[in-house]
């Protein structure tokens, strides 16, 4: 006879997951109608199936360690077709937020995103705060009658004395979750094959986005995602050259409009202003077929549309708005910017991190 294997039911995680906005998985029956419509699930490991049992079960310790929740894309063709309206694909999403809190390092961050319905005045108030006496310390707060630049309101040493050791403790903060979680996931599986070998297929199909293109209850989600993503690289790659125009090029600020550096930003700004117009415009009339959002999903969703919506307006602000508005424009971008920093670790952002390592793994698994 077959040893018996050991289970540890969890009331306080069901009870956690029906109050984040999974509760709905009580009413899964087992028909597996939800891994049977799911064109992302393997034949040898399909799912949701399986995961909404363990999410009935509270089986935390058994979901942190499923690549399964991670290769779910939320497509929502199980919830469409699930006879229970047991939303798998909302299940399968709020169990994503848990597992981001539960491998959170500082443990305490992960529980102030992961309640971020009650503590969003706190974790939007204090970037600001902090922008505000910084500002009042250094600058006293004095707004030039005419604002050419925006160092003329916070000079650029400061920013970088701000960002630059903020995106490292971003990194040490995701590391050791990353690496917890990837020697999770080595429990469910022995892998193969190199790693690094296995991360640049891995790499070029999230850039793609190419297991949304499967979706059929959702689809538009595919290219929300998609202009965001390529929004947020072109800002970053954007940032990169500015930093090269200014310290190396040694060029006049503000760049002409037709300036290559600057049409590159403008055109990451449009991609950013389109994704988050598809994707908010998903949320209020997707129903079902985007799924139902969370408060841990609407912060996050918030916070970007605020970056998207200060950035731009910060930028026809110098030719649209007098200097006093414009210059408390741009603190307020700054503070958004340095929210959604600092919680990258801790909310949906942490996903592509978590993602990516089980879409490695998965190939890793894969019967040779």
């Amino acid at each position: 006879m077959a040893p018996m294997a050991a289970v540890f039911p969890s009331a306080e995680f069901r009870d956690e997951l029906a109050r984040r906005g999974g509760d709905a998985a009580a009413r899964c029956y087992q028909c597996a109608t939800c891994s049977s419509v799911c064109q992302l699930a393997p034949d040898d490991g399909p799912f949701p199936r399986r995961q909404m049992l363990k999410a009935q079960w509270g089986l935390g310790d058994q979901l942190v360690n499923d690549p399964a929740v991670w290769l779910c894309h939320q497509r929502n063709d199980c919830t469409v077709r699930c006879p229970r309206d047991a939303k798998p694909g909302d299940v399968m999403q709020t169990v994503r937020s848990l597992m981001v809190e539960k491998l959170a390092v500082p443990a305490f961050m992960g529980r102030l995103v992961g309640k971020a319905g009650s503590t969003w005045p706190l974790l939007l108030g204090a970037p600001f705060l902090f922008w505000v006496l910084v500002l009042y310390t250094v600058t006293g707060l004095q707004i030039p009658a005419e604002i050419k630049e925006y160092k003329d309101i916070v000079p650029h040493w400061l920013l970088y004395t701000v960002f630059f050791p903020v995106a490292g403790l971003v990194t040490l903060a995701i590391f050791p979750s990353g690496l917890r979680f990837w020697n999770l996931l080595g429990s469910s599986g022995q892998r193969s094959g190199s790693f690094v070998a296995n991360l640049i297929p891995v790499l070029i199909e999230i850039s793609t986005h190419k297991r949304f293109a499967s979706c059929d209850a959702a689809a538009s989600r595919r290219w929300g995602h998609f202009a965001l993503l390529w929004g947020f690289v072109g800002a970053a790659v954007t940032s990169g050259f500015i930093l090269l125009a200014i310290y190396v090029l040694q060029s006049e600020m503000p760049l002409p409009l037709l300036h290559p550096f600057k049409v590159l930003g403008n055109l990451s700004a449009v991609l950013l202003v389109v994704g988050g117009a598809i994707v908010l415009y998903n949320r209020l009339v997707g129903g079902n077929r985007t799924g139902s959002s969370t408060a841990f999903d609407n912060f996050f969703l918030s916070v970007v549309l605020l970056v998207i919506l200060t950035g731009v307006l910060a930028e026809a602000g110098r030719f649209l708005f007098p200097p006093a508005m414009n210059a408390w424009i741009y603190i307020v971008h700054l503070t958004v910017v340095l929210c959604l920093f600092a919680t990258f670790p801790y909310s949906k952002f942490a996903h592509m991190v978590y993602r990516m390592l089980a879409m490695v793994h998965e190939r890793m698994t894969r019967p040779v």
